[in-house]
């Protein structure tokens, strides 16, 4: 029987969650770690506010998150994968940090109350969904009316050359190198296939006035591999 989206992506991520840190590191090549600071002083987290990382994996965003909202704030993080949120949790705890929580759930349909989170953001997660739509729809339900939603995402390149170096990359280098670095080269395959089949800058932009958002704005990273997208709910 077939797998539905849901259900191959829930084991990519079971499977390679020890290598998953590691892995990111190396397919961007450590790039993904810019990208964040500068989408971070983009949002501009105030101290002591609410903030969903959703699609968290191994929490390094919510971790920043817990960071920027400090002592007073509160972060929770969410995601589908029990592993991911293994190494999630360890890593909060050795850092001492209290105001974070991880849920295991479903970004389909995010067990909060509507109006809870002054951000919601969601990192390389929302190309893994089966549904772009239904997420961007839940993540405005439950920000707070003038509250923002980011997502941080890759992309396609529009630049000649540029990409067709970077299909060629994810369809045949980055599967390599998961097999090198993680043993997992059909994870890391499934993964490049994701990534190609995701919607382009203004696409995005689109679906999320779709769901509600509004002033919404884009900016590229690294000739648009990757691609910040924020979206305000209307006060």
């Amino acid at each position: 029987m077939q797998q539905s989206k849901e259900e191959r992506v829930h084991h990519v991520f079971e499977k390679i969650s020890n290598n998953y840190d590691k892995m990111n590191s190396v397919i961007s090549f450590q790039q993904h770690l810019r990208w964040r600071k500068d989408t971070m002083k983009r949002m501009n987290v105030q101290k002591g506010e609410k903030a969903l990382d959703v699609c968290c994996g191994t929490a390094d965003w919510t971790i920043a998150l817990a960071e920027a909202v400090g002592s007073e704030g509160e972060v929770k993080g969410l995601d589908f994968s029990k592993n991911m949120l293994k190494i999630g949790e360890q890593k909060v705890k050795d850092l001492g940090i209290n105001q974070v929580s991880l849920v295991h759930g479903n970004a389909m349909d995010l067990p909060f109350q509507d109006n809870s989170f002054d951000y919601v953001t969601i990192g390389f997660g929302l190309r893994n969904v089966p549904d772009y739509l239904q997420v961007l729809k839940e993540m405005h339900r439950v920000v707070k009316p003038g509250g923002i939603a980011v997502c941080l995402e890759t992309s396609q390149p529009t630049m000649f050359g540029y990409k067709q170096a970077y299909y060629l990359y994810f369809r045949f280098i980055m599967p390599l190198f998961g097999k090198i670095f993680a043993k997992s080269y059909k994870e890391y395959s499934w993964l490049q296939e994701s990534a190609r089949d995701f919607p382009g800058m203004k696409e995005l932009a689109l679906m999320f006035e779709e769901a509600g958002f509004v002033n919404v704005k884009y900016k590229p990273y690294s000739g648009g591999v990757a691609a910040v997208h924020i979206g305000y709910k209307e006060k």
